[in-house]
């Protein structure tokens, strides 16, 4: 089983604050880096680091080779990732000395997907694979669609959830992976408990992974729910913890595991990776995900 991520390559600009900028506020910062980010290519890293043969849809501008480079780097495939006129997409990154953060997005190339790029990449894909969505790419309707009549297993986390998820049929998605506050969106409440189960009222073929921050995650479906508790650590920086979950969990399902060492592995994953600076340099190796595991 093969996975598709059509989805965002980000330049991040992350700089070290004292604390989340106020309107009108001018403040100097700590420190400046630019990281590789974007929840598209973070969760592909983060699928490749777990093991899995993933392949990276998307496009770039000149300027955006060092994701090839780490594409080619970290073992992520990246035939399907197009250069074009426009500038990469990027971010400008607020991380403050409780390692919270605050991002202001420019959608640059992420937002020139045309049809023709998307029947084409789509066209080495068949019924069983899995497809990653997010939502910081054009066309997301279309590629939905597409991919639902080739029987490909959709996997969709609706971030940032806006209202360009209106047009999308959230019936033909196969798997939710979604926040507190994007569940609630989802669902119309705030009770996390009430978010899964009015979710599985109205995708009942789907199956949902909820996360809650330092609260765990839920993961439920039509025959089972289980519960993961967070790891305790002192974060560094929480930018990427989400897309480490995200990529850690796909590839439990797509190797078989069973959903409770799933959570248990992606729970550990993103404990490593809140510890670490940036984007795809914070996501974890699977070795050191099962070691951290072993010693537990």
């Amino acid at each position: 089983m093969r996975v598709l991520n059509i989805g965002s390559l980000n330049l991040d600009y992350v700089y070290a604050v004292d604390h989340i900028i106020l309107p009108g506020e001018t403040e100097a910062t700590g420190e400046m880096h630019i990281y590789l980010g974007g929840k598209g290519i973070n969760q592909s890293m983060a699928l490749a680091k777990a093991g899995v043969e993933v392949y990276h849809g998307g496009m770039i501008g000149a300027d955006g080779q060092p994701f090839l480079d780490a594409c080619m780097e970290y073992g992520v495939n990246a035939k399907h990732i197009q250069i074009i006129e426009e500038k990469t997409g990027h971010t400008i990154i607020q991380v403050d000395r409780n390692a919270q953060n605050s991002i202001l997005l420019y959608g640059g190339a992420n937002q020139c997907l045309t049809e023709a790029f998307v029947d084409q990449v789509l066209a080495d894909f068949s019924a069983g694979d899995i497809l990653l969505l997010q939502n910081e790419v054009n066309l997301l309707p279309y590629i939905v669609d597409r991919a639902y009549e080739k029987g490909m297993q959709i996997a969709l986390n609706p971030s940032p959830y806006n209202e360009k998820l209106d047009a999308v049929d959230m019936s033909k998605i196969s798997i939710f992976l979604v926040n507190e506050v994007e569940g609630g969106q989802i669902a119309g409440t705030s009770d996390p408990q009430a978010i899964l189960k009015t979710m599985l009222e109205q995708y009942p073929h789907a199956r949902i992974v909820l996360t809650l921050g330092k609260d765990g995650a839920v993961y439920g479906d039509a025959h089972e729910t289980h519960f993961q508790p967070i790891f305790p650590v002192k974060a560094v920086d929480t930018t990427a913890a989400g897309d480490t979950f995200t990529g850690y969990f796909l590839a439990g399902l797509s190797e078989g595991m069973s959903i409770p060492d799933t959570l248990r592995m992606s729970a550990k994953a993103s404990s490593i990776a809140v510890t670490r600076p940036g984007a795809v340099p914070s996501i974890p190796l699977r070795s050191e995900v099962m070691e951290a595991l072993r010693n537990s």
